[in-house]
Order: structure tokens, then sequence, then C-alpha cells
């Protein structure tokens, strides 16, 4: 079910980093339904290809090329084809990420850049590529930036790219001020748990690691791609004109049920919250 109308993002041009799987291929998917162009990226052109291809066979006008986010020059050739191709880019979407679970004094310097490199370097150079060619042509825009509930609380054993989505999060807010009067508006999406293929190999590899998860978020169960993808077509959407450097959380409640000192006597049955309050009662005089 599509709750908007059809033509919500009827001929925005759409430029989404890693757009060929998970989540991005979702939002692109969602996008398309509702009238968007889409130029998606990434760094594997058969995956983009039959992203693309499937896109195409739904009615969807998708242009594609191969892009590494954390190189500047490849960011610049990327937009300027995209720019060619639908004569300019009206959304942002900074969705590439990568990321795994580790023990930080197990990292080398090398991993916490495989992380940063993707995650921070590569959101904020695409970021100054598209805003400089806006600010240049004095059209304005919006840059959505996909983040992490623990961007803002900060989570072990993903140490670095819990930092480099807190970048992420400063990079929303400062450019919200400093862009607005461009026309440029920033907003971003911290999501919870949305299992991706990628992602559940990398950071839920055990079934006791998943249901440990499932068991902390307060509607019992992961977020689905589309509940996501319709949040961020409404964000980018004209709709939400208004919302400026915002970070919408959606995560059923996760990140509030695990900050909560008390929140987990949820798990006391009935009878022991009567034996609770009997304890409670004042003793009777002898």
């Amino acid at each position: 079910m599509i709750p908007f109308s059809e033509d919500l993002l009827q001929d925005k041009s759409i430029l989404i980093t890693g757009g060929a799987t998970g989540l991005g291929r979702a939002m692109g998917e969602r996008f398309a339904q509702l009238g968007a162009r889409l130029a998606i990226c990434g760094r594997r052109k058969e995956v983009l290809a039959e992203t693309a291809d499937a896109l195409r066979a739904q009615g969807c006008e998708v242009f594609y090329d191969i892009c590494d986010v954390r190189d500047p020059a490849q960011i610049s050739e990327l937009v300027e084809a995209a720019e060619q191709h639908y004569g300019g880019i009206d959304v942002l979407v900074n969705n590439a990420a990568g990321n795994f679970i580790s023990p930080t004094e197990r990292l080398s310097p090398r991993a916490v850049d495989a992380v940063l490199n993707i995650v921070l370097h590569g959101t904020f150079y695409a970021t100054l590529e598209v805003g400089k060619r806006w600010i240049e042509q004095g059209r304005g825009g919006t840059m959505l930036n996909i983040v992490t509930t623990y961007a803002s609380t900060g989570s072990a054993y993903v140490v670095p790219s819990a930092a480099a989505k807190a970048g992420v999060v400063a990079l929303t807010r400062s450019l919200a001020v400093e862009w607005a009067r461009y026309g440029i508006r920033q907003v971003a999406i911290a999501p919870g748990s949305f299992p991706t293929e990628g992602a559940a190999s990398r950071l839920t590899p055990t079934a006791e690691l998943v249901e440990s998860m499932v068991k902390h978020i307060p509607l019992g169960r992961f977020g689905s791609q589309e509940e996501l993808a319709n949040l961020a077509a409404y964000l980018i959407s004209d709709y939400a004109a208004y919302i400026n450097g915002e970070v919408i959380t959606i995560d059923g409640g996760e990140w509030l049920q695990r900050a909560g000192q008390f929140n987990e006597l949820s798990e006391l049955s009935s009878e022991q919250w009567d034996r609770l309050a009997e304890g409670r009662k004042p003793k009777s005089k002898p």
C-alpha cells in the first residue's frame, strides 16, 4: 500500500548513494513509484545494472554509474553525469555506509578508516559536491542523510560507525542553518533495526543476537524497509518543506527502551508485581 498520492515526487531527480541494495534500493523503489527519476550509484556494476533493470521493468526512469564515495573525483564525475542526464538534481540521499561489529581494541587503523571513509568522508564529499553546484546554479534542493539511533548515544562494538554517524548528524544540523539561505534543506533519518541481507551477516550473525535485539524493541519486531522508505519519501517531498535540520528516529521505541533505568521491569510477571506491592504495605503494629 502506498500512503501518498502517486505524483508526490513527480519529476524530482533523486541521487541515492548506495542505491542498488538494501535500504537504498527500497527507498529508490518507493521514490520511483511516486514519480521520481532516479540516479543510483555503488561500487559493483553488475548489482547496479540488475537493480536498474528491475526498476525499469516497473516503468521507472533510472540512471546508474559506478562510484566509490571515498573518492571525491569519482563523486564529481557521478554528479556531473547525473546532471547531464536529467538536467539537474533535486534531492541527494546520502545512504552509502559500511559497518561491522568488533571489540574496539581489536580494530586496526585500516578497519577504522574503512568505516569513516565511507560514512563520514563519503557523505561529506557528496554533500559538498552537490551543495556547491546548487549554490552556483542558484537552485535549492533537499539532502537526506541516513544515520542511526546510536549516533547521539554512542554504542559499544560499532565505535567507528557511531563516531562517523555522529559526525553526519553534526553535518546535517550545521548545514541546516548555513545553507538554508540558498534554499537547501537538510534532514536525516535515524533507523533502528531494519535488517537487510548485507547488514544482517555483519551485525546480527546469530539467532541468539537477533532474539536479544527484538526483545529490546517495545513494538516487538524489526522495522520493514517499506516503513523507512515511506518516511524518506515524505521528508524529501514538498509537504516537509518546513522541516530542516531534524533527525527523525524510526526504531519502534528501541532507544527509549534501552534508555530508561527501570524499563527492564516490563519483564516482571503479574505475580511478581503483586509480591512487590505486598512488600510496600506498612507492617501492622503488634
